[in-house]
């Protein structure tokens, strides 16, 4: 009920649309939710991460090269983050490029709030993607557990900009 009030798909390992990169990682997701569109394109994708509190060089460096892979016919998959995640998710759609935004929360319950517009973009231009119920909440667990799933979709991963701490070396 919740999935079709959120207007989202529901796949499982065995749907023949579930991700084949995502297939081979360590405890790939049994369920993903959906909202927008995945095809076999996406297989060619990059992943582009990087701080939630970026210089202005990060974030334009990461847009420059959304832009670039998206003209190289590369899907950028991303966090949905504030920062660098936000700003290569715009640079793909700009450029009239594909993008994937794998989010830590449910996709009834958007995380961070003022990127809810950004994931309506996405989904007609992209996919957003969770493992996590509708309305499943933004715990800091969650985050990690998103990440292998990013590069599960990827063939690389590009950090723009982060500290020694940063969640994006996860």
């Amino acid at each position: 009920v919740l999935a079709k009030k959120h207007n989202l798909k529901i796949l499982t390992t065995d749907s023949l649309e579930y991700p084949q990169n995502l297939k081979f990682i360590y405890d790939p997701p049994i369920i993903l939710y959906i909202k927008g569109k995945l095809l076999p394109e996406d297989n060619l994708g990059m992943a582009i991460v990087g701080s939630r509190r970026a210089s202005f060089y990060g974030l334009t460096s990461a847009e420059k090269f959304a832009a670039d892979l998206a003209a190289s016919g590369f899907t950028t998959i991303s966090g949905m983050a504030r920062g660098i995640d936000t700003s290569a998710h715009q640079g793909a759609l700009k450029s009239g490029g594909r993008t994937i935004a794998v989010i830590g929360s449910g996709l009834g319950n958007i995380y961070p709030q003022e990127n809810k517009g950004l994931v309506e973009e996405i989904a007609v231009q992209g996919a957003v993607i969770s493992e996590f119920p509708p309305e499943f909440p933004a715990f800091p667990g969650n985050f990690p557990a998103r990440n292998r799933i990013i590069s599960g979709l990827s063939l690389g991963t590009l950090v723009t900009e982060a500290t020694e701490d940063s969640g994006s070396l996860i």
